[in-house]
C-alpha cells in the first residue's frame, strides 16, 4: 500500500509541498481572530452584566458557546482531512448563531442595552461571515486536491 494512503485509500497527506511554519497556525486566521473578538466581546460586556442568578443558566450557555467558537476553528485547523477541519467549522458557526440567541435573550431581557446588543449582532456577523468565507476556501482547496 502506498504510505500516502490509508486502508480505505483517504490521501493522508493533503499537500506535501507544504512545510510546517510554527509562525502560521489557526491564531493566523482571520476567522479565528474575528470569533475571538467575540469571544472577548461576551466575557468582557455582556457576562458581567447579568443577574447572579444567571450564573448557572444563560451565563454558562453564554460561556460555553463563546469559547466554542475559537476552539472549534483550532481543533478543525489542526485536523489531517480538509472535511474533518469544514465539519468544526462549522460548529463554530452554529456557536455563532446560538450566541446571537443569547443576545436577542439579554436584550429581551433587559439585561443589557440596545448599544451593547449592536454591537455585538455586528461582531456576530462578521465574524460569520469570514468565518463562511473561509469554510468556502477549505472547500475549494479540498476540491483542487
Amino acid at each position: 500500500m502506498d504510505k500516502n494512503f490509508n486502508k480505505t485509500g483517504e490521501d493522508l497527506v493533503e499537500d506535501a509541498s507544504i512545510s510546517y511554519d510554527a509562525n502560521r497556525d489557526f491564531t493566523t486566521l482571520e476567522a479565528w481572530k474575528k470569533a475571538r473578538k467575540v469571544k472577548l466581546y461576551f466575557y468582557r460586556s455582556v457576562i458581567p452584566l447579568l443577574p447572579k442568578e444567571e450564573r448557572y443558566g444563560l451565563r454558562s450557555q453564554i460561556q460555553k458557546a463563546s469559547v466554542s467558537c475559537t476552539a472549534n476553528i483550532a481543533e478543525g485547523y489542526g485536523r489531517f482531512h480538509y472535511q474533518e477541519g469544514i465539519q468544526f467549522y462549522r460548529i463554530s458557526r452554529a456557536s455563532m448563531y446560538e450566541l446571537k440567541d443569547h443576545l436577542i435573550t439579554c436584550i429581551d431581557l433587559k439585561y443589557i442595552e440596545k448599544e451593547l446588543f449592536d454591537e455585538g449582532l455586528k461582531r456576530i456577523e462578521d465574524a460569520k461571515i469570514t468565518l463562511n468565507g473561509y469554510i468556502g476556501y477549505v472547500k475549494k482547496q479540498k476540491a483542487q486536491s
